[in-house]
């Protein structure tokens, strides 16, 4: 297995234990990798991440998030990985509702969930389902 995916299971991880500064700095390690290497599979996820670190912490700049999630958004739509823009979509819609932007958190939403037919009771799916009722 590729070191970035390792340093991504890491970060979440400690998005996971509230220790956003240490997922912070294990993203930004494995996007120095990624650049390095070459190895881009996994740097939707990265970006992802990183938006949803920054916005646990306290001086959270909402606008860096946001970036953060349209390059996730960017990069999985030009791999053709309609889970990882999928998980991007759900992450930039529950921004954009808190910002009170619910019709373009819908419409980015709604986009991506049309496109699957199956697999329903993934969590990735079930998330984005909730998330596009309370739109």
């Amino acid at each position: 297995m590729e070191r970035p995916l390792w340093l991504t299971m890491l970060a979440d991880a400690y998005q996971t234990l509230g220790r956003p500064e240490g997922g912070l700095a294990t993203v930004e390690e494995a996007l120095t990798e990624v650049r390095d290497t070459g190895v881009r599979f996994i740097a939707a996820e990265l970006y992802r991440l990183k938006g949803e670190l920054l916005l646990t912490q306290a001086a959270v700049s909402t606008a860096e998030a946001e970036r953060c999630f349209c390059q996730a958004l960017d990069i999985s739509r030009r791999q053709g990985s309609k889970s990882l823009e999928l998980r991007a979509a759900t992450s930039l819609s529950r921004l954009w509702e808190r910002q009170g932007k619910r019709e373009e958190a819908r419409r980015v939403l709604t986009d991506v969930y049309s496109w699957f037919t199956e697999g329903f009771d993934n969590r990735d799916l079930r998330d984005a389902k909730a998330l596009l009722e309370e739109l």
